[in-house]
């Protein structure tokens, strides 16, 4: 079987490839069960993210086209585009790679935990549809808990540095007084809940949350004290709010130039600063030609990322030695994993003629034979062909100068130490 980490992220494509590339997640089931059947994949998972699409895979074929292939043709891309901007891993290089996103050493944000999050829901979606078995099963559990002794045994978490924290840092460069601005957020998942967070910490106490479900929007304004509207409700709160953030899974733009237009002349053009976090984007990207409106994507935010990350260089010095060791110890259990299939076929062989030897024994004392000829013969019989096989690879491989064969016999059945024995 061949370990395969596919994708795209941050380093290797911009936004617009992204977004494009992302995957809906009412539509990942569907999606893995396409890619399953296209590349003749035994298992699957798929991890989509604002910064990166990853599929992990155990192939009966080490190959990475036919996938490549797929996805171009789910997404309505060329492959060979694709390929100048993904990558894959295979083996060893895929768990080391799996390992490092799970434990925020490959994120925009370095040790971001929410990555890890959103690999276990992964997970949990692929074990759900029967696309998990005993490779990616066991790739997984070894990933979760490398990460968890990486949160443990280094402070790379210990301070606050993500795309919230980093929207939230760029708007107080911008407003000299966070505790006047009025936001407003639009989506209520885990990126903005951390959002509202950090803005509540920075003093902002008037915070409005849009969703597309209101009782959602409800349980997270209720946290900051603030207010809950739809979906369709944003154009009218436009106009109060100095600071918009957005995140939402949506595969079209939630706010477009003309809402925003209308907007500035109601505010009589005090600016409005927004951070679409969102992947694909859900701010039109024509906004940004407005005057009075400051917008950012998640790769402009990649500046002030990078401020907050050198407290974390030397945590994540220590966590790669962790993931390595992790990494080779995975890789021990595949390959053990590996030996218990021929561990069960050589244990098969060998009852196999076992019993047919002895079911010959047993008629052979029906007849009448001497029980002590009976055994003798038996003996004789299951040690010849228990040994047939082996002493004919054994000598040709001997013709053939492939000494470390033969060494290989001599450590598996001690047969030094049996000579020392017989001295």
């Amino acid at each position: 079987m061949a370990l395969l980490a596919l994708g795209i992220n941050h380093k290797t494509a911009s936004v617009e490839v992204r977004e494009r590339v992302a995957f809906a997640p009412e539509l990942l089931a569907e999606a893995m069960n396409g890619a399953a059947e296209f590349a003749d994949l035994k298992e699957i998972a798929i991890l989509s993210t604002c910064n990166r699409t990853e599929l992990y895979c155990s192939s009966a074929i080490e190959g990475s086209r036919a996938l490549l292939e797929w996805l171009g043709e789910y997404h309505d891309l060329d492959p060979d585009e694709l390929q100048q901007c993904s990558y894959a891993l295979w083996g060893e290089d895929a768990a080391r790679h799996m390992m490092r996103v799970a434990s925020g050493l490959d994120s925009l944000v370095l040790g971001e935990p929410q990555i890890l999050g959103q690999l276990k829901s992964a997970y949990s979606l692929s074990q759900e549809n029967g696309h998990v078995g005993a490779e990616l099963g066991r790739l997984f559990q070894q990933t979760f808990s490398v990460a968890k002794q990486v949160r443990t045994d280094t402070a790379i978490g210990e301070n606050p540095v993500s795309v919230a924290y980093a929207a939230v840092s760029l708007a107080q460069h911008i407003f000299s007084d966070m505790r006047e601005s009025k936001a407003l957020l639009i989506g209520a998942g885990e990126t903005i809940e951390l959002v509202a967070r950090h803005l509540a910490n920075a003093g902002v106490k008037d915070i409005t949350v849009a969703n597309r479900t209101l009782n959602r929007a409800l349980a997270l304004a209720d946290e900051f004290d603030g207010k809950a509207i739809l979906l369709g409700d944003i154009p009218n709160a436009l106009a109060e709010a100095d600071i918009v953030i957005a995140s939402t899974a949506s595969q079209l733009p939630i706010l477009g130039k003309g809402a925003v237009e209308s907007a500035l002349k109601k505010r009589k053009h005090r600016p409005i600063f927004m951070v679409d976090i969102a992947v694909p984007r859900d701010i039109e990207a024509q906004v940004a030609e407005l005057d009075d409106v400051y917008l950012y994507t998640v790769d402009d935010l990649k500046e002030v990322i990078e401020e907050n990350q050198r407290s974390r260089e030397d945590a994540a010095r220590q966590a790669e030695e962790i993931i390595e060791t992790g990494a080779h110890e995975f890789m021990r259990q595949l390959r053990s994993l590996e030996a218990v299939d021929v561990l069960t076929a050589f244990r098969g062989q060998a009852e196999s003629l076992r019993d047919q030897e002895l079911g010959r024994a047993l008629k052979q004392l029906e007849n009448g034979k001497p029980a002590e000829e009976v055994l003798t013969m038996l003996a004789r019989s299951l040690t010849n062909k228990m040994l047939h096989h082996p002493t004919i690879q054994m000598r040709k491989a001997s013709a053939e100068g492939r000494s470390e064969l033969l060494d290989l016999v001599q450590e598996l059945h001690q047969l030094g130490e049996h000579a020392k024995n017989e001295k």
